[in-house]
Parts: C-alpha cells; sequence; structure tokens
C-alpha cells in the first residue's frame, strides 16, 4: 500500500510540473496526447460550450463564452497546485505519515494538511516532521511552491501581452472591412485612388500579425479560447477575411499587390493549419460552401463596379475554389470547435461599424468643403460616400 501511495505521488508531482513546464516555459508546441492541459479543456470546454450555447440572446450568449478562458487559466491552475499538494501529501503518507499534530490523530489528513501548508504558507505551526526524510521532502516542496507561485506570476502578463497585441489588429480592421470583416468590404473600401501600396501596406502588417499569432498561439494555446471585445469580431474571423481577401487578389485581380498577398496568405493559412494541429482537430472537408457561383458572381459584380481590376477569364473561378480548399477545411473545423462563426465573402445586410460615426462627420465636411484640396489630400471621397449610402440607417 505504501509504495502504490508513493508511486501515485510521484506520478502526480512529475505530470504536474512536466505540464506546467510545456504550458508555461517551453517557447514551442507542446507534445504529448495524455497531458493535463489538453485533458483539462478536453473534459471542461464542451460542456462549457452546452451550457452557453442554451442562451437564446446572442450577446449573453458570447459573453458567458468570453468568461471562460480567463476562468479556465484559474482553474487550470487551481488543478496544477491541487494535484502538487496531493502528490506531496501521498510521499508523506508512503512514509508512514511521520509527523505529530497536536490536534488530532496523525494519518492521510495530516499528511494532507502539511502538504496544503508547505505549498501555500511557511509551514504548519501545530504539527511537524519526527524524521529527517520528512524534513527534506518538506524543503523540497516549499521550494516548489515558491517556484510555482513565481512562475504563475510571470505566466499572466506574457498571456495578457500576447492577447492585446492580437487584438490591436482585430480592431483595427473594423474600419477596414467592416463588421464583421468580410473581403468584399476590405477591396472596396481600398478601391481608390493609390489604393494598391496601401492595400499592400496593409497585407504585409497581417502577414506579421499572423506570423505573431503562430508564435503566441501554438506556445499558449489557451489564448485560442479569449475572446474579442465585441461580439462580431474574433481572430479567426480576422484571419479567415485575410485569406479570402488574399485568395482573391491571387486568383483573379491584376496588380503588383497580388505579390504580397502571396506571402500574407502562406502565412495566415500556415497560423491556421498548426492551430488546428496543436488542438488535435481535423479538418472538415464536408463543409458547407461560402462562395457558391451566383454569390462568386454577385462578388465580382460588386468589386468590378466599385473600381477594383479583376480578371475574369474561364477558369477564375476555379482557381479561386482551389485556394479555398486550402484553409476553408481548418477555418471550419476551428470554427465549429470554438463556436466563432465564420465571416461570409459578402455582408449580407449593412451592419454598423464601430468607427462609422468618423466617417458621417467626414462625409459632412467635404460636402461642406467640396475643394480639390480638400478632395486630393483625402483620396477616397467615393469610399466614404458609399459607405454612408450602405448604412443610411445608422
Amino acid at each position: 500500500m505504501h509504495v502504490v501511495a508513493m508511486i501515485a505521488g510521484i506520478v502526480c508531482i512529475f505530470s504536474v510540473l512536466l505540464d506546467a513546464f510545456q504550458t508555461i516555459i517551453l517557447p514551442r508546441r507542446a507534445t504529448g496526447r495524455v497531458r493535463l492541459t489538453r485533458i483539462f479543456y478536453i473534459i471542461t470546454w464542451p460542456p462549457w460550450v452546452f451550457l452557453a450555447n442554451r442562451m437564446h440572446h446572442p450577446r449573453k450568449r458570447e459573453t458567458a463564452f468570453s468568461f471562460y478562458g480567463p476562468l479556465s487559466l484559474i482553474m487550470l491552475l487551481a488543478v496544477w497546485a491541487a494535484l502538487l499538494l496531493f502528490g506531496f501529501g501521498l510521499l508523506y503518507y508512503s512514509l508512514g505519515t511521520p509527523f505529530y499534530d497536536i490536534r488530532q490523530h496523525a494519518g492521510l489528513w495530516s499528511d494532507l494538511y502539511v502538504s496544503g501548508t508547505e505549498i501555500f504558507t511557511s509551514g504548519p505551526s501545530d504539527a511537524g516532521p519526527l524524521t529527517g526524510a520528512a524534513r527534506w521532502i518538506m524543503v523540497v516542496e516549499a521550494g516548489t511552491g515558491f517556484g510555482f507561485l513565481a512562475i504563475v506570476m510571470g505566466y499572466f502578463p506574457v498571456l495578457y501581452a500576447a492577447f492585446s497585441r492580437r487584438e490591436v489588429n482585430i480592431s483595427l480592421l473594423d474600419a477596414r472591412a467592416g463588421s464583421p470583416p468580410t473581403a468584399s468590404e476590405l477591396l472596396r473600401r481600398h478601391a481608390h485612388t493609390d489604393a494598391a501600396e496601401a492595400l499592400s501596406v496593409l497585407l504585409i502588417e497581417w502577414e506579421r500579425w499572423s506570423a505573431e499569432l503562430l508564435e503566441s498561439h501554438i506556445s499558449f494555446p489557451l489564448l485560442c479560447y479569449f475572446r474579442s471585445q465585441h461580439t462580431n469580431q474574433s481572430w479567426l474571423g480576422a484571419l479567415t477575411c485575410i485569406l479570402d481577401t488574399s485568395a482573391v487578389l491571387i486568383s483573379g485581380v491584376q496588380g503588383h499587390e497580388a505579390r504580397q498577398a502571396q506571402l500574407t496568405f502562406a502565412m495566415a493559412r500556415h497560423a491556421m493549419v498548426d492551430l488546428t494541429q496543436v488542438l488535435t482537430k481535423e479538418p472538415n472537408p464536408n463543409r458547407p460552401d461560402r462562395l457558391p457561383t451566383e454569390r462568386y458572381n454577385q462578388l465580382y459584380a460588386g468589386l468590378c463596379q466599385s473600381g477594383v481590376s479583376m480578371c475574369r477569364d474561364a477558369s477564375s473561378e476555379q482557381r479561386l475554389r482551389d485556394l479555398r480548399r486550402l484553409y476553408e477545411p481548418y477555418a471550419e473545423t476551428l470554427s465549429r470547435y470554438f463556436c466563432l462563426p465564420l465571416p461570409p465573402w459578402i455582408p449580407d445586410q449593412p451592419r454598423k461599424d464601430n468607427w462609422l460615426a468618423v466617417a458621417k462627420l467626414r462625409a459632412k465636411a467635404e460636402e461642406a468643403n467640396p475643394s480639390a484640396e480638400l478632395i486630393a489630400g483625402e483620396g477616397h471621397a467615393h469610399t466614404i460616400a458609399a459607405l454612408r449610402d450602405d448604412h443610411q440607417d445608422f
């Protein structure tokens, strides 16, 4: 019995330390299917999804989902601490409970009590060791608890710094691609004078954003569960929008921005595929078609009307479809798992963007001062006017 308790205690302690090392310290993808963190999220996420989906109000449902990320981090730390406490308690028990306890008869509860006070405080005042082995194990446990606390204190700032960097570009995309962001809006709002250069700069920024997303979310996969500030924004929606836009540029848009689109597409797809693999999810080949032929024709007509130089030939739609097959199965899998809707290719209905009040005021300024200098300085008055027309009800 005591040998079994010792083995179980060592396994608990080693599992926690290894899992914490892979989750917090190791700057690369954690390996192994039998990991405490992975088992924790497998057990806790599906029930949370089930309960959140019972809420019919979209805002309340999204608020419930937003609680899971930070709360899961606290719960995971609590699980680690509990297993450490239990593991050292089993070690004490395997030594025959080598303690005196002035409050009760020494036994397993005394072992767990001493273990808990060693991890969270400076040790008990009403119990103590009777053997040298117990003394040294208490020293090791105290050091482990102190190191564990130090790592946790440094873990939170790193996580929230990575989350903040991720959200900055997502918020900036709102004014450039709509809410939620769509490829058609992104291209349409960049169909103005000198748009190619501005679009290339935007794609460069999102290539870097995708690389940062890949680096941070592979090292800390639990960041995937952290939701954005607004219900119509998400890291998955933004990533899909950029992939959609890059696919359109690669398959059928004339201009040098198509070269940068290839680089952005490669990095964004790399991030999406690797995140799917980190979460051990399989791509969904039986996904619904996000862009059937009639919607593609609508997309093509709308972009041409906006001034985008589209290249339409017999195989342009097929080229776009081939590019979509490279990332949409993975996007659909992540969308279903995280309950994050994918953005449409074309906005289904006009939505109020978070920046629209500024656009209205700018449109009024242009109407009041229709000078050539003002229009040249802005460079895209027709884009603002189009936005104003699209959102007359706001």
